[in-house]
């Protein structure tokens, strides 16, 4: 595991600030020349701190701005990775997680309206492995943020 210090915190916070910023300016930040950014960010990458770098989309914008979140109940003993690949394939799925609980699985799903959400949830639980669904419409979103570096 990499040891990430305060100069790497430093820089994870620049860029989730802006991804956009260049080697130099993130230097100018930290203290350091604009090739050893660039050799930390690399390393950051390489032992997976940072995953990639993505703008950053507003769903509702796009037209996605319908959302829920959905408790899977399965039949039988289902692997996670099962349940994955079932997921997969829908446009809808926004993230899935296993969770502790009587719930297999936490789906979010978003979607353009409720009609269209109505139709992913028919989709849902058409899926073989799925027994039944207990759905959650988000009505606001009161707080997002990405993790503190």
């Amino acid at each position: 595991m990499l040891r990430v210090d305060s100069i790497d915190h430093r820089i994870i916070s620049c860029l989730m600030a802006n991804a956009r910023s260049s080697y130099a300016e993130i230097g100018n930040v930290v203290g350091l020349s604009a090739p050893a950014v660039k050799r930390r960010v690399d390393k950051l990458l390489d032992t997976g701190v940072l995953r990639g770098f993505t703008a950053v989309v507003d769903p509702e914008q796009l037209g996605w701005g319908t959302e829920a979140f959905v408790e899977v109940h399965c039949r039988g003993n289902v692997s996670p990775s099962d349940i994955q690949n079932r997921l997969e394939p829908m446009a809808e799925v926004m993230a899935a997680y296993t969770v502790s609980g009587a719930a297999d699985a936490i789906v979010h799903l978003r979607a353009a309206s409720i009609h269209h959400l109505e139709t992913a949830l028919e989709r849902l639980r058409a899926i073989e492995i799925i027994d039944r669904t207990v759905s959650t419409v988000v009505l606001s979103r009161l707080l997002d943020r990405p993790p503190a570096p």
